[in-house]
Order: C-alpha cells, then sequence, then structure tokens
C-alpha cells in the first residue's frame, strides 16, 4: 500500500482495464481536461455526473447528472471512481481528500501524485486496446507512443480480435487458423 504522502511517479502502476458499464464516475470540473475525461467516461458507458459552474452544452446533454455549481463535500457520494479536474489545485486536493476518505480512487489531473491513478493513452482497434502509460510523468510522450503505434496497428487488428472471440467462446482455437493473418498484421511491427 501506498504510504500518505509517497508519490504516484514514485509508485509501481498496476495496469488494469474496467468495466464501467453504468457505474457512478464523477467529474469535478468543466473545462477541456474535465470534457475529456467525461467523453472517454461516456464511451465505457459508465454513469457520468459533473460537478462544475461551467459545463459545456454537448457534455451536459449526454451526462446523467450535471450540477452547476461549485464542488462541496458529500458531492462523491455513491462514485465508483473520481476525476478531479478544476484547473484549481485547492478544489482538486479538497476533491481528493474526500475521495480517499471514502475509498474511492481518484485522478488528479494537474498533479498525478494527488491521486490514485494515471490514465494512459489508448489505442483502440475493436476490442484491441493498446495502452501506453508514463505513469502521468508525459501525457504527451504517451500520445506521441500511442500516435506512432496508430499507423502499425490497422483497422485489420478489429476483424482479427473478433474471429479470435468467436473462436474462443465456440471452443475453437482459432489461432491456428489465423496464424497468417495475424503473422502479417506482426509482420509491420518488426518492421
Amino acid at each position: 500500500m501506498r504510504v500518505l504522502g509517497e508519490k504516484i511517479e514514485d509508485a509501481v502502476l498496476y495496469p488494469i482495464f474496467l468495466d464501467l458499464d453504468g457505474r457512478r464516475c464523477v467529474v469535478v470540473g468543466g473545462g477541456e481536461v474535465a470534457n475529456r475525461k467525461a467523453r472517454k467516461l461516456l464511451q465505457a458507458r459508465a454513469e457520468v455526473v459533473v460537478v462544475s459552474p461551467e459545463v459545456k452544452p454537448e457534455l451536459e446533454s449526454v451526462a446523467a447528472e450535471v450540477h452547476r455549481r461549485p464542488y462541496r463535500e458529500g458531492d462523491l457520494e455513491g462514485a465508483f471512481l473520481v476525476f478531479a479536474a478544476t484547473g484549481r489545485r485547492g478544489v482538486n486536493a479538497a476533491v481528493a481528500r474526500e475521495a480517499r476518505g471514502r475509498g474511492i480512487p481518484v485522478n488528479v489531473a494537474d498533479v498525478p501524485s494527488g491521486g490514485d491513478f494515471a490514465l494512459p493513452s489508448v489505442l483502440r482497434r475493436g476490442q484491441l486496446q493498446v495502452a501506453v502509460s508514463t505513469g502521468g510523468a508525459s501525457p504527451t510522450l504517451a500520445r506521441r507512443i500511442r500516435y506512432e503505434l496508430e499507423s502499425t496497428f490497422g483497422s485489420e487488428w478489429a476483424g482479427v480480435v473478433d474471429e479470435l472471440g468467436r473462436a474462443r467462446r465456440d471452443g475453437r482455437r482459432a489461432e491456428e487458423e489465423l496464424e497468417e493473418v495475424v503473422e502479417g498484421c506482426l509482420s509491420r511491427l518488426r518492421g
């Protein structure tokens, strides 16, 4: 367990993919960073709750709840995950304190060491997801690496993963059937 005050950049982060379908995720903040986090949560079918005096109309129309006001103690009630992205360190720290007090994992946008987890840059091709993380040290570098991988992992990977998934559900070993296709895709990785 991380000792209080230990920086996230000193921690060994455990990579995980979470099923957020229908889970309450609170985003405190209404700027571009908060909107980006909320949009990703919506893609994962989370129940997104936004707390901010200002909320972009496109986000307001799709969030499960919008509280157009500053954050206040109690806003995190029932949350599964919390995102502090107000652009104001004092407010983000207060959100993190409440989340920790409630045992809810929190991501703090402006100070990664103030939170419990860092978000990777993710490349998606259907069910295939490739996550790149710097542990919060440099989101820009993680995005650049992901961008470089985009040309390597083309859209054909979605079909390969779908077929392997169908085969697995049917009890078949499709790896042999798709060996040539998989090898062709992987050869591009090797250059």
